[in-house]
């Protein structure tokens, strides 16, 4: 089958195109032919050698976790029912941007009737995040909430659940057109955060009092700038490193504000955490209430032009990868 594999440590272009064998499902496993792979911005920066505490890869490697397709083959164990079935599965870290994949049935999640192939795999990742967040953070009624990176992915579905949930919400974002979409998405109010002062504006947008919560998607210095306009005894989810770490938010301090901090940590989620959430973002979408943003579909040959788009951060939205 054709994979996409990561032949070394570097730019895009180590990237390449490659033939693997096809995947046999062990006992417990589904085999799944991909229709659309998700990509997230974290590939391309472990792609480029960072976060290796995190993720202990080693190339070459086929990268991606999350996909979309249909069941192809089940192991001893599985319910043959799964077979013919539309899918989306979290595969771990590797091996997504392949022909087919094998992945553990029970991350197996039935994808509803009227919502494609496509826009599933775009929630592969970042709904299940995103609605993640949602509880972690337990966003309610006329709360106020700061989105930090809302034009990503995962951005432009906070943005969503959040006005669903009740909350007055606003939105950073940079430039004109990703502050449109996020405004276009109902935010209450949208800041550029290209602007120098935009924390002012923020700060202006929340009131004095500040914000409930901050849902940090950008991390580094972005992130530490927006602690100071989270409400004492409110919450700061630091979850977010596309520029290259998380908000070094400073913990002591948080505590004596009475500010909540969540991370990554909170989002590690167990099979039966990410079926349920995963099923809730699909059924969402399905019936209207959730849409994802999609910039570009590349094919699988494309993958490095898919990572050179997503790490030029000039597309508004997902960057999803095809097989067809």
């Amino acid at each position: 089958m054709r994979v996409a594999q990561v032949s070394e440590f570097g730019g895009p272009e180590v990237l390449v195109p490659a033939e693997a064998p096809n995947p046999q499902a062990g006992p417990g496993q589904a085999v799944v032919a991909v229709s659309h792979i998700d990509t997230i911005f974290v590939e391309t920066q472990v792609r480029a050698g960072a976060f290796d505490g995190y993720f202990p890869v080693e190339p070459p490697y086929v990268p991606g976790g999350g996909v979309a397709g249909t069941v192809r083959t089940v192991g001893d164990g599985v319910d043959e029912s799964w077979v013919g079935r539309r899918v989306v599965t979290a595969l771990g870290f590797t091996g997504g941007y392949a022909e087919q994949a094998a992945a553990d049935a029970a991350k197996l999640v039935a994808v509803p009737d009227g919502l494609g192939l496509r826009e599933a795999a775009a929630l592969a990742h970042d709904g299940v995040t995103a609605t993640a967040l949602m509880e972690a953070t337990g966003i309610a009624a006329g709360e106020r909430v700061l989105i930090l990176g809302a034009s990503g992915g995962m951005g432009v579905l906070l943005v969503q659940l959040a006005k669903a949930a009740g909350a007055r919400v606003v939105a950073v974002a940079r430039g004109e057109r990703k502050t449109a979409l996020v405004r276009e998405l109902g935010a209450d109010a949208v800041v550029d955060g290209a602007r120098p002062d935009w924390t002012d504006q923020a700060r202006s947008a929340l009131g004095p009092a500040g914000a409930d919560v901050v849902l940090d998607g950008v991390g580094g210095e972005v992130g530490l700038a927006a602690f100071p306009l989270t409400a004492d005894g409110g919450r700061f989810s630091a979850h977010g490193a596309p520029t290259g770490g998380f908000a070094p938010v400073d913990e002591a301090e948080a505590a004596r504000r009475g500010v909540k901090l969540t991370g990554i940590a909170e989002l590690q989620l167990p099979d039966e955490e990410y079926t349920r959430l995963a099923a809730h973002a699909l059924r969402l979408a399905a019936e209207g209430g959730l849409r994802p943003v999609i910039a570009e579909t590349f094919p699988l040959s494309g993958a490095a032009e898919a990572h050179r788009a997503i790490e030029g951060r000039g597309l508004v939205g997902k960057v999803l990868l095809r097989t067809e």
